[in-house]
């Protein structure tokens, strides 16, 4: 069974984005969603990150696609992505099961990471596929236009790779969170 794991920052509001960027300068935590959605235990897979074209497109082009990860962008358009390795374009989430269940593919990676933005967080979370959110809680409020979905259902869980405690960057404080689908089987 496929397992998604969410990643994403959000201010006390629940806010992730402004104006198709991030809202906070915090390059620690920035540190840690690169650390998390390419690090894996076998040195021939990596990591597949889903986002949706707005997310893809907020990514300063130096960073596109993103590094050591294998790119799914999804987008109701269509998308001339094929100039990049590694990235795949997509318009529904039955496509992106059928790549992610292929038999040869599924050689080619170990974990599923949904990056945003906020409808693809909310379809993930309403999936039977949601596994864990590892969700940064920032302790302060932004302007945002963009928010991360209400949630439920959940137990908080520890997971190693996590650091634990409140962090401190710029004046401003965050914890890494994993919070766990309490209705996901195996």
């Amino acid at each position: 069974m496929l397992k998604y794991n969410l990643i994403a920052a959000a201010s006390q509001n629940r806010g992730i984005g402004k104006n198709n960027d991030l809202p906070w300068k915090l390059k620690k935590e920035m540190e840690y969603f690169n650390r998390m959605t390419t690090v894996t235990t076998s040195d021939s897979k990596k990591n597949v990150v889903i986002m949706g074209r707005k997310t893809w497109e907020s990514f300063p082009p130096k960073y596109r696609p993103l590094p050591g990860r294998i790119n799914f962008v999804m987008s109701r358009s269509d998308l001339d992505l094929k100039q990049y390795e590694n990235v795949f374009a997509f318009k529904t989430w039955d496509e992106i099961n059928e790549k992610l269940t292929n038999k040869e593919f599924q050689k080619l990676y170990e974990k599923i990471w949904i990056a945003g933005g906020s409808n693809i967080y909310k379809d993930a979370l309403n999936s039977k596929f949601f596994y864990r959110l590892y969700l940064t809680e920032i302790n302060k409020e932004y302007d945002c236009d963009t928010f991360f979905p209400e949630f439920s259902n959940v137990k908080t869980v520890s997971d190693p790779l996590v650091p634990k405690g409140i962090q401190e960057e710029n004046g401003v404080t965050y914890e890494f969170k994993v919070y766990e689908n309490e209705f996901y089987e195996e």
